[in-house]
């Protein structure tokens, strides 16, 4: 299963909510240098980034363990995401609603290869800002793809969200 979306949009913090190992991070101080590049003006107190990717797993029940791939959130890590994608059972696109335009390119990745996948719209403070009907029109995905509100933070609600990924994808090998 690939996590994936825009720069700090809770990806990293997904992954370890719900991992029953001690999830592999590649977490790297962000420098001025990366500063420049990266835009911090949502996310003024975060000081890391991922730059290759996060790794967790998680045991849905005795026949079966998903593996879980954090991408890294930045275009210029982008090349990265064939190789993490490479024999996904799905994907779940993180939204944070004060930037959607962050996850366009994770929305587009994921129906361009036809991997099933579903927007999971993160609840930064507590809060979502838009209805989710209108952050689907925004990000124009199909009936078929469902958009969910979830917590990052809350290993429940990650859980519950990768089961609608692991439904679509189920469904999809019945087909």
């Amino acid at each position: 299963m690939v996590i994936a979306g825009g720069f700090g949009v809770g990806k990293t913090t997904t992954v370890g909510s719900i991992s029953e190992i001690e999830p592999l991070t590649t977490e790297a101080a962000i420098t001025t240098v990366a500063a420049g590049v990266d835009d911090l003006s949502h996310t003024p107190r975060k000081t890391t980034t991922t730059v290759a990717m996060d790794f967790g797993c998680i045991t849905i029940d005795p026949t079966l363990k998903l593996y879980l791939f954090g991408t890294p959130g930045q275009e210029r890590f982008g090349f990265m995401w064939d190789d993490l994608v490479q024999g996904a059972l799905g994907g779940l696109v993180i939204v944070d609603t004060r930037r959607l335009d962050d996850c366009y390119a994770a929305v587009d990745y994921f129906e361009h290869r036809q991997i099933p996948f579903a927007v999971a719209v993160n609840a930064f403070d507590g809060r979502i800002e838009h209805d989710l009907e209108e952050i689907r029109w925004a990000l124009d995905v199909t009936d078929g793809v469902p958009v969910i509100a979830f917590d990052a933070r809350e290993r429940g609600s990650v859980r519950d969200a990768l089961l609608v990924v692991l439904e679509l994808a189920l469904a999809r090998a019945e087909r």
